[in-house]
């Protein structure tokens, strides 16, 4: 110690006085500031696990290791800012004392190494840092940089103290060894080496010591008077942000949207006040504390701007400069909150008045000018100039909701919840949204469903099946017996392309004796989108309508019984997730992760592999919302497929470009993200892309249409579920055995159908079928009915899923199911195929009643994928799958003609569009008027495929035709073949009931008993997407599901009888059992008396909204109100009370 180095010591002790007065203040401010945010009281408990999470995030670098050069480099320079504040605490002494060094470990050997290794850690992290942000400069293209935005003079002057702390590290400790030796090879490895290059000086030690603390004063007094520079100040703030994040289990804010809250309570609809409470947040003070927290601890290091498919595509949406906006905006409004400032909803001051309401001038006066103004400013507006809104109308309709931001996020900033918070107050307070949204609210509230479709259209789907499926309230009355509820959802029962899922779901689901039940018409929409876009009040109203039927269903079964599958990620996470909030708890389950658990279980065994290389789309909410990324690829590896990773996969995946309610919105800014993210997709050279969600179907879909138009991938690339994968490849072994249980066909309810007779034996006619004949002979001994053939079985009533496990490969199908649909059960073996009669005739197509005419238009817009590889449904194909079904009904014990309809139908009877039922090997039945079969062939694809593989005429000409096509398997209720126009809007723009057209089914009748013209027929086909096909095979009838009208509205007394006794006076070119007339005859009277039933039912179809009879299971309307629970208090937004339960007309 001399008097250079007591001087030195003496001007850094007074000089740190005053940069620690300016940190302090500036830490009691921001404190302060933060407690002006709404309270929170969710964030401080359970405390053991949140403090171990806080320390694994921190000592392991969890987060920050998702960017792996950046990772290890940031956890140098945070270990050695950390560890390193004893060492500079240590140069105080020095500067005073060259040799001062603490008391009992300074002079240690560890001690020594630690210093060493901080130095020279710190250093070379800091660096590498450097060279990050260097190489990812804006001065390239700006949308290349994550540091777009970014404050480059807050994060070089932090970077620059940094690397002064390091090498003031390395220098303090080799002056030192110069000046006094006692180095050690061990532990001074490094600065033994500077020491060299260094003078003997006391002096010079005191120096070092003295940049190396003041360069640290300098930081704490430069942060402290700037509050917004989050990349200093998260040093501190980080673990503070860490430890109240939102999950207390170490999840990441994703999942379920934080409730709508106020004053730390969540908020009921019914009971809020907008004057009172604060619905979303229409104000900088509106969020919560731990908002404001965000908000300061952002490090602006743009990993979150990386990731976000709105900024990648051009959009003004940035998740940093977001945050950074409202940070920048909440401390330049603090001086007035502070000052006890406050403004009410429409503006005028509240806060800085006296007891009689006058504003306190004086007091406004006294704030800064700055503060005044910014308090003027509005949250969310049009954003041009000084004093326009903080964030930007289309920025923050911009965000998808996809939580790459969130997941991507270092120190757990919630971006997602405070957007949503923002739009809550846009839509419910200010009523500022998207047009579109208009239609969507509207939607959910009157239908139920964001397409405005009837309820009673949900059950559709169900009359396609050729399996019993129970729906509560119309065949079963409790969950009792019942394993599963299959959440069907909206797009999976109106959504022709997510029905396909649904369907495939459903037959797998069977295949493996999985007791499952569904609502049908009890469903409604789950409330995501309404959410997402912000009307919590819809959301609340739709959540309790279907929490209470859920509660009604389930009823006393206990906590773990109340299990859910579902196929849209969207109903997963809401049903699981958000449920919980408003009281409803059940277990919910992806159908990937039940189908991956069946197959594990080997209740599902896939056969054959389907050998196309494939690449997988992470739906948002399958993957980073709800970390589900294992079962879907474990599915796929399963069926065989090859799988090519796309570059952004798991939880960097890309967004669709669906969530966040902008399923509904149109994409006018940028570049659209679908197109973005199906370029990534082209990219791995696939011939299917697969996913598990319908909104991500439907966007890749169209994606993938724009992309290869007119290019030679068109019509090559097909989109579809990861449930078709694995349904292809089971299906496509051996025969499965399809269990019984307690709903096996007609018969079970009481209800009539032709039942064939038991004693004729077509097998020992088809001596080239052996493999076949002996499985179904097999299947029809342990059956307590006789099958009923001579058409595709349908299931009418609906039969509880039950029975045993399939067997390994499948075993033939269990006789009373119904025959196998054409292209939706499961396929012959091809050997099976190969030995099959070919001169059976094929009795009919397999679609249930009640069923959407195949071909419609879908709410996707195109009406078929392109790209897609030969589709089993093609019209070929479907005349194919018919004639494996005939095949399937002569091994069975009872060979009869006809219609295999479950409980709840009635006999079909009435004539057919394509004539009436023929005994087989008759003459071809009568034609239908030319424009019902150009519609039969060109909409066979849609309605008799399970498996995605839409028809296109590119393709369909590869393959050749196995049978003609002679009739339309339409069910009752659908609309009139031949209505479909090219072009056809979407059901989401435009009513189902446009596309009925009524005027010519007046003209059928007279073309009933004409002659068969084949011409029309191939004409049809050709343009349904199918080549002519050569006539191998005629078929028989049409296959219409139990209480189904008859295509085509039929005038009140409309002649029908006639035709039914042609098929008698017909010859019979091909010899058939002996039994087989007398079911045709069964049928053929039943015709008759079913006519004028049809015809009296028709017109008042043809009222309806999407021109389809209502069938047996329609329940009255539902004259529930809201009103029952009490009026409505909510003001200023949302729907009166007393208005009708969303979705019940």
């Amino acid at each position: 110690m001399n008097t250079a180095t007591i001087t030195i010591g003496t001007i850094a002790a007074l000089a740190s006085l005053v940069c620690w007065a300016l940190f302090f203040r500036g830490v009691w401010t921001m404190l302060r500031t933060i407690a002006k945010g709404q309270k929170d009281n969710t964030r401080f408990t359970p405390v053991l696990p949140r403090f171990k999470q806080m320390m694994i995030e921190f000592i392991a670098h969890t987060r920050m290791a998702k960017f792996r050069t950046v990772g290890w480099a940031h956890w140098l320079v945070m270990i050695g800012f950390l560890l390193g504040s004893l060492l500079w605490f240590e140069a105080y002494g020095q500067t005073f004392d060259a040799k001062f060094h603490w008391p009992y470990f300074g002079d240690t050997f560890a001690w020594h190494l630690l210093d060493e290794l901080l130095g020279i850690g710190t250093v070379v992290g800091i660096v590498t840092l450097i060279i990050i942000r260097q190489l990812n400069h804006p001065r390239v293209p700006e949308r290349l940089s994550r540091f777009s935005g970014s404050r480059f003079g807050a994060a070089y002057f932090v970077e620059v103290v940094v690397l002064l702390e390091g090498l003031g590290m390395i220098m303090v400790k080799a002056g030192k060894i110069a000046t006094y030796g006692h180095a050690h090879a061990g532990s001074d490895f490094f600065t033994m080496q500077v020491a060299k290059l260094l003078p003997a000086s006391p002096t010079m030690v005191s120096v070092f010591a003295l940049i190396k603390l003041m360069s640290g004063m300098i930081w704490l007094a430069v942060i402290g008077r700037n509050i917004t520079w989050g990349v200093a100040w998260h040093r501190f703030s980080a673990f503070f942000n860490i430890y109240f994040k939102r999950e207390d289990d170490g999840g990441v804010a994703l999942g379920a949207a934080r409730p709508m809250t106020s004053g730390g309570k969540v908020l009921d609809m019914e009971t809020a006040d907008p004057d009172v409470d604060a619905f979303g947040a229409g104000k900088i003070e509106d969020f919560t504390w731990k908002g404001w927290l965000d908000f300061t601890t952002c490090t602006e290091c743009g990993r979150c701007q990386s990731q976000c498919p709105a900024w990648n595509t051009g959009k003004p949406l940035s998740p940093k400069l977001l945050i950074t906006s409202l940070r920048d905006h909440g401390y330049a409004k603090a001086p007035y909150l502070l000052a006890g400032g406050k403004k009410d909803i429409s503006g005028d001051e509240i806060g800085l008045v006296d007891a009689d309401g006058n504003v306190l001038q004086d007091k406004l006066d006294a704030i800064p000018e700055a503060a005044r103004n910014e308090a003027e400013r509005k949250l969310v507006g049009e954003s041009e100039g000084t004093t326009g809104a903080v964030i930007d109308t289309e920025t923050l309709w911009s965000c998808t909701n996809c939580g790459a931001c969130v997941e991507q996020c270092p120190v757990d900033i919630e971006h997602v919840d405070h957007i949503i918070d923002m739009r809550r107050y846009q839509v419910l307070i200010e009523s500022d949204f998207p047009s579109e949204l208009a239609g969507l609210f509207k939607n959910l509230e009157n239908k139920g469903n964001p397409w405005g479709q009837n309820s009673k259209d949900r059950t559709k789907w169900i009359d396609e099946m050729d399996i019993e499926i129970p729906v509560y309230g119309q065949d079963v009355e409790s969950f009792e017996g019942f394993e599963y509820l299959f959440w069907v959802g909206c797009a999976g029962a109106y959504e022709d392309r997510a029905k396909k899922t649904t369907k495939a779901v459903a037959e797998l689901l069977d295949i493996a004796a999985v007791d499952f039940l569904v609502l049908g018409e009890g469903e409604t929409c789950n409330g995501d989108s309404a959410r997402r876009a912000g009307n919590e009040f819809l959301f609340q109203m739709l959540a309790q309508q279907n929490i209470e039927t859920l509660d009604e269903m389930f009823g006393t079964a206990p906590a773990q019984a109340k299990k859910i599958v579902v196929t849209c990620p969207h109903c997963f996470n809401t049903l699981g997730n958000e449920y919980p909030q408003v009281g409803g708890k059940y277990e919910v389950v992806h159908h990937t992760q039940l189908l991956n658990r069946l197959v594990r279980d080997k209740r599902l065994i896939p056969v054959a592999p389907v050998n196309k290389d494939i690449t997988y789309h992470d739906p948002c909410f399958l993957g980073r919302h709800n970390k589900v990324y294992d079962a879907p690829r474990e599915l796929m590896d399963a069926s065989g497929a090859n799988l090519t990773e796309m570059p952004r996969h798991g939880e960097r995946s890309m967004c669709c470009g669906a969530g966040g309610a902008r399923m509904w919105m149109e994409e006018t800014i940028g570049k659209r993200i679908n197109l973005d993210r199906v370029d990534e997709a082209l990219g791995t050279s696939p011939e299917k892309v697969a996913t598990g969600c319908p909104f991500c179907r439907v966007m890749l879909t169209d994606g993938v249409t724009a992309k290869t138009s007119g290019t030679e991938l068109e019509n090559k690339v097909e989109v579809l579920d990861v449930a078709q994968l694995i349904l292809d490849s089971v299906r496509r072994g051996a025969p499965e055995i399809k269990r019984g249980g307690r709903f096996l066909g007609a018969a079970s309810l009481g209800l009539s159908a032709p039942v064939a007779e038991p004693e004729a034996k077509p097998v020992e006619k088809e001596p080239a079928a052996e493999p076949a004949k002996a499985a179904a002979a097999t299947a029809t001994e342990t059956k307590e009915k006789p099958k009923v053939g001579g058409g595709l079985g349908i299931g009418g009533g609906a039969k509880k899923p039950g029975g045993g496990a399939p067997k390994p490969g499948g075993a033939a199908k269990k006789p009373g199911g119904g025959a196998p649909k054409p292209g939706g059960a499961a396929k012959p073996t091809s050997d099976e195929k190969a030995t099959a009669p070919a001169a059976e005739g094929a009795k009919g197509l397999s679609i249930g009643g009640g069923a959407k005419r195949p071909g419609a238009p879908k709410p996707g817009g195109a009406a078929k994928k392109p790209g897609s590889a030969k589709p089993a449904a093609e019209a070929p194909e479907a005349a194919e799958a018919t004639t494996e079904s005939a095949e399937t009904t002569e091994t069975k014990a009872a060979p009869v003609k006809g219609l295999s309809i479950g409980g709840g139908a009635k006999r079909p009877g009435a004539p057919k569009p394509g004539g009436a039922a023929k005994k087989p090997g008759s003459a071809k039945p009568a034609a239908e008027a030319p424009e019902a079969a150009e519609a039969t062939a060109e909409t066979e694809s849609e309605a008799t495929s399970v498996t995605e593989e839409p028809a296109t005429t590119g393709q369909a000409g590869e393959k050749p035709p196995a049978a003609q096509v002679k009739g339309l398997a339409i069910g009752g209720g659908a609309k009139r073949p031949g209505a479909k126009r090219p072009g056809a809007p979407k059901p989401g723009a435009g009513k189902p009931d446009e596309d009925v057209a009524p005027a010519p089914v007046a003209d059928e009748p007279s073309k009933v008993d004409e002659p068969e013209v084949s011409e029309p027929a191939a004409e049809g086909t050709a343009e349904g997407g199918a080549s002519e096909p050569s006539p191998a095979v005629p078929v028989k009838g049409l296959a219409i599901g139990g209480s189904a009208r008859r295509p085509g509205a039929k005038k009140p007394g409309a002649a029908k009888a006639a035709p039914a006794p042609e098929p008698e006076t017909q010859p019979e070119p091909t010899p058939e059992p002996e039994t087989q007339p007398e079911p045709a005859e069964a049928t053929e009277t039943a015709e008759t008396t079913e006519t004028a039933e049809v015809a009296e039912a028709a017109p008042a179809a043809t009222e309806s909204d999407n021109g389809a009879a209502a069938t047996n299971g329609d329940a009255p309307a539902d004259s529930r109100t809201l009103a029952e629970s009490g009026p409505s208090k909510a003001k200023g937004f949302g729907i009166a009370a007393g208005k009708k339960r969303p979705g019940k007309r």
